[in-house]
């Protein structure tokens, strides 16, 4: 029985408060039509954010501080000095005699998206009079999906 108290408060006694088996079921429904709608829609989307970084490092990062370099140097890096020449005064023929580096701020050789290092040729095969700077992509071989700086007359 209620006391006359707390019907004058507005106070609802009611027993078994708590959600039911249809309010939880519902829930789980929204829940999952949401996901089914959400998840579609995101997927590639890391492959496509892996593809813009390499770009990015290639096309702006990378070039500018290879760029750099030159300017200091009067020539890029070899091959066989590589990225490294980035971080590290090159030993071998032709050493540098203005190098002003570490030209990288992590003062590491940055890898690709997928964990691999940047290919680096210079003189370049596609790019004679610079560079050639490329990473593999995500299959990791050579072929259509690399990521490169330089323009393909093919395209």
């Amino acid at each position: 029985m209620r006391s006359i108290g707390s019907l004058e408060r507005g106070v609802n006694v009611k027993s078994g408060s708590g959600f039911t088996l249809i309010e939880i079921m519902l829930v789980v429904i929204i829940i999952g039509v949401l996901a089914a709608m959400v998840i579609p829609n995101m997927s590639g989307r890391g492959k496509q954010a892996r593809i813009s970084a390499a770009k990015a490092d290639i096309g702006a990062n990378l070039m500018t501080v290879l760029d750099l370099y030159e300017l200091d140097n009067g020539q890029y890096p070899t091959t066989e000095q590589g990225l490294s020449a980035l971080i590290r005064k090159p030993n071998s023929p032709a050493v540098p005699d203005n190098w002003d580096g570490p030209y990288l701020k992590k003062k590491s050789v940055p890898v690709d998206p997928w964990g691999k290092e940047y290919v680096y040729v210079c003189p370049g095969a596609r790019n004679t009079d610079g560079f050639d700077l490329y990473s593999l992509g995500p299959d990791g071989i050579e072929s259509e999906d690399d990521i490169v700086n330089w323009v393909d007359e093919n395209s």
